[in-house]
């Protein structure tokens, strides 16, 4: 099997963090020795995490005993920085993915990296990602927004264009969720506003008609079985049939579009995978657990192996053959 969503975080400390942004940037408290710690922002506690999240000896025995090949780890999305300005985010995305690389190198053969850029800076972002592809990661991790732009943003647009001419793989993993202070208990920003940030980045794509322009060999890839678009893009055929200003940037039915994106297979009910094959097709889908949190695959696979409406051969596609295409395994 091959994992190609996963996360980790290095270790960095306090005094690394403070020296890019003291109360923004993110860093690792752990106690000597011990198997859980903490996320840290400035002196906030931002998320309890275990040991898997930086230790990759630990992580590969873990992989063993599921029997997890191969795993591709990217950025905790907090580690993005997309809100400070351009050279301090690219300067911190650059050390970001040496620190990916060396988590990776103790286990080449079965841990494989994700870059993260500075999106802030076209230029910047583009060099970031193709001097992070020469060093040895596989392909791009990305929010599915930067503030107030979406995916359609002409600047983003043309850094998605950029990896589709240079093969370089886009993993789309939703952040700064919305929702304010509606969304403040029950993780209910995980459970509701990521699933949505998630559609909206992929129909900002298709009802805008950027994926006219963009090539259609861009490989992307959006997280947690594309959240809510699947279910929903019903609803948005019907939207465009009705009315003259949702297809006024969308020559074609949106649902004509899905089959341009790949989706992870995070969505923990069979039902669901049934519905996503339908409509992404079954070569678009991934093994994705979204290791090592909670609110990923405890038993990674296990949704896609125990997919008993599949054939076997389209169940190997979902556990390994697709992401070895994907990221040119």
């Amino acid at each position: 099997m091959i994992d190609m969503h996963s996360h980790f975080f290095p270790p960095i400390t306090r005094e690394l963090a403070a020296a890019t942004d003291r109360e923004r940037a993110p860093w690792l408290a752990v106690a000597q020795g011990a198997d859980s710690g903490h996320i840290m922002l400035g002196d906030k506690t931002f998320r309890p995490v275990g040991r898997a999240l930086w230790d990759a000896d630990f992580r590969v025995a873990e992989l063993d005993s599921l029997g997890v090949q191969t795993q591709i780890v990217c950025a905790t999305p907090v580690m993005f920085g997309d809100a400070w300005e351009a050279a301090r985010a690219a300067d911190w995305a650059q050390r970001m993915n040496e620190q990916a690389l060396i988590f990776c190198a103790r286990h080449p053969g079965r841990l494989k990296a994700l870059a993260q850029v500075p999106l802030q800076d076209l230029n910047l972002a583009c060099a970031e990602a193709s001097r992070a592809m020469r060093a040895g990661c596989v392909g791009v991790q990305i929010g599915n927004h930067l503030g107030d732009k979406d995916l359609d943003d002409p600047q983003l647009v043309d850094f998605l264009i950029h990896c589709a001419e240079n093969k370089i793989a886009l993993l789309v993993h939703p952040w700064d969720m919305m929702g304010g202070k509606r969304m403040r208990k029950w993780m209910l920003p995980w459970l509701v506003a990521m699933p949505a940030e998630t559609q909206l980045g992929m129909l900002s794509l298709i009802l805008s008609g950027a994926l006219e322009r963009i090539p259609d060999s861009l490989k992307i890839c959006f997280a947690h079985g594309g959240g809510s678009f699947a279910f929903l893009l019903g609803r948005v055929d019907n939207a465009w049939k009705q009315r003259d200003i949702v297809r006024q940037d969308c020559p074609r039915l949106p649902s004509s579009y899905a089959r341009r994106f790949f989706v992870d297979s995070a969505v923990f009910d069979p039902g669901a995978l049934r519905l996503l094959a339908e409509v992404m097709g079954v070569e678009r889908i991934m093994l994705g657990s979204d290791y090592p949190f909670p609110l990923g695959e405890q038993r990674i696979g296990q949704l896609v192996r125990d997919a008993q409406m599949f054939s076997a051969a389209d169940r190997q596609r979902m556990l390994r053959g697709n992401a070895e295409a994907f990221f040119a395994l």
